[in-house]
């Protein structure tokens, strides 16, 4: 993995904003269309306000999440939600939003038509991610009920996961379509984080999920 250390949180969230940015513009020139895949939670929240702004040819930018929440728009925690409140708005509400939700009272029930939905934009043109402090990235948690499928190579695009520290059901982009990524970037602040992925460059993913991802990513990060 490729470490990019900055001296606060303001200047990591604009300096890769505008990395972002610069990607999915020279995606769109030479190929007409991009994809950005992006994570929910509010840490990302000011690059989404940055890149709100940025001067692109939305129209032909899809964008999806990671990973969503079981649950509808009308929930707080819904990373839809978030998506529309803090991305999806000035110049970029004319970007494409691909659905990681639709309503059903279990994710299996509608799992194939969401994969289906997010096939045209793959690979993914620009990828950005989290990670917790126990190492998951998306919703590939340790000890998730379906880890093993969600990181084999032979992975479908999504998998309902279940697990402790998740909460909610989730839905998730596996593995294999996360690392391959045209470009990937990974978001996380502060010591424990800092720590937590210097750790899991050492580790199986079974035991650290953003590992799966770490070969090819650069990481962005700040105290």
């Amino acid at each position: 993995m490729n470490l990019i250390e900055y001296p606060d949180r303001e200047l990591l969230m604009l300096s890769l904003a505008d990395r972002i940015a610069g990607e999915l513009a020279d995606f769109l020139r030479r190929e007409g269309r991009a994809s950005l895949c992006v994570p929910g939670g509010t840490t990302p929240g000011p690059i989404f306000d940055t890149l709100s702004g940025v001067d692109l040819d939305w129209a032909q930018v899809s964008v999806f999440l990671n990973d969503e929440r079981w649950v509808g728009e009308d929930n707080p925690r819904s990373n839809t939600r978030l998506l529309r409140e803090r991305l999806l708005r000035g110049k970029a509400l004319a970007a494409n939003l691909v659905p990681l939700y639709h309503p059903a009272e279990t994710p299996e029930t509608v799992l194939d038509g969401l994969a289906e939905g997010l096939r045209p934009h793959l690979p993914i043109s620009v990828l950005l991610l989290g990670m917790g402090a126990d190492m998951h990235t998306a919703s590939l948690f340790p000890g998730a009920d379906r880890l093993a499928e969600g990181l084999a190579p032979d992975a479908p695009i999504l998998l309902p996961m279940r697990a402790a520290a998740a909460g909610e059901p989730r839905i998730t982009l596996t593995a294999p379509y996360l690392a391959d990524a045209m470009n990937i970037h990974v978001l996380i602040t502060g010591a424990e984080k800092r720590a937590a992925i210097e750790r899991a460059a050492h580790l199986p993913p079974e035991q650290a999920p953003i590992a799966a991802v770490l070969k090819n990513a650069t990481v962005h990060w700040a105290e």
